[in-house]
């Protein structure tokens, strides 16, 4: 098989790289408090795009730091019970995509949420001081300013309360709800989980944002993870500052997140994958406790996995 990175055995006993802060517990429990301190003004609004079986919503809800985020939401017609509900999240610089591939799981009696990460390719909004997208630098975003400031710590946290909201609503079984997406999505996936640990199933695909200092030691700081090279190049030319750098990364690495989850997971990996390297996604899935299972792809890269997409509808059938 292809070998981009280590053997399969040395990525099963991987523990990661990235420095970890010593404040890291104090740091999530603090947001997760003033997340939950969050009066999230919930606005549904009927979608142009409807279907018979279904209904679709435009939904906002306020975020942390006043942020207006935006997610498609669908629930089944005519459900007589609770139901479950999956929520969906998005790659790096996209959106929620299309309404079309996500009413199957209406038609099957889900309800469905599907958020645009704030700032990116979306209707979420970044209150960095602007209107409109921020699209680069995201990962970097905050590192010269306190931790607080790190922007995916404020989009980890809009995942966990739009797990929240769908909980919530009156016809979501809260004990039955899943959680999905592909890199930038597989990292929110497992971050959703984490800080909301009452979320049942995950699949995440060859998640990112994931031990940093191991991308940077492979020398594949390029593609979704070229802004840390800029950084150096831009902020810190002689590397003067790297560890500090690398341990404030630490807050948002999703490997220090996955030891927090509660929920059932089924990771997809290609092990041909230069993007998100196959060792920093085991960095995270050798971390998670709860009950797990891999799925490899040892040809593929970061790219479309053949038949995972009916694997994880099979998988979130369990709810």
């Amino acid at each position: 098989m292809p070998l981009v990175d280590m053997p399969l055995e040395k990525l099963l006993a991987y523990e990661g790289r990235n420095p970890r802060p010593a404040d890291f517990d104090a740091y999530w429990e603090r947001a997760i408090a003033e997340m939950k301190a969050v009066d999230p003004q919930i606005e549904l609004r009927p979608s142009e795009f409807q279907v018979p079986f279904a209904e679709c919503f435009d939904l906002y809800f306020t975020g942390v730091k006043g942020a207006r985020i935006y997610a498609k939401y669908i629930r089944p017609k005519h459900s007589s019970a609770p139901h479950p509900a999956i929520v969906q999240f998005h790659g790096y610089s996209g959106n929620s995509g299309d309404w079309s591939d996500k009413v199957q799981y209406a038609a099957l009696g889900y309800s469905f949420f599907s958020m645009d990460c704030r700032g990116q390719g979306g209707l979420s909004e970044d209150v960095g001081g602007m209107k409109g997208t921020t699209l680069r630098g995201h990962i970097v975003r905050g590192l010269d300013d306190h931790p607080d400031q790190l922007l995916f710590r404020d989009i980890f946290l809009d995942t966990a309360q739009l797990a929240g909201i769908a909980m919530s609503m009156p016809e979501v079984d809260a004990e039955r709800v899943g959680a999905m997406g592909g890199s930038q999505g597989g990292a929110l996936t497992i971050a959703c989980a984490a800080l909301e640990p009452r979320i049942k199933r995950l699949a995440p695909v060859y998640p990112f944002l994931s031990d940093y200092k191991r991308v940077w030691e492979m020398d594949l700081a390029k593609d979704a993870y070229q802004e840390l090279k800029d950084f150096f190049r831009r902020h810190d030319p002689q590397h003067k500052r790297e560890e500090e750098v690398f341990t404030k990364l630490g807050y948002i690495d999703i490997q220090n997140l996955a030891g927090r989850i509660q929920g059932e997971v089924m990771m997809a990996v290609g092990l041909a994958d230069t993007v998100c390297p196959p060792s920093t996604q085991f960095a995270a899935y050798n971390k998670i406790k709860s009950p797990k299972s891999y799925e490899l792809y040892p040809d593929f890269g970061h790219e479309g996995l053949p038949g995972f997409n009916d694997k994880t509808l099979q998988f979130m059938l369990g709810l």
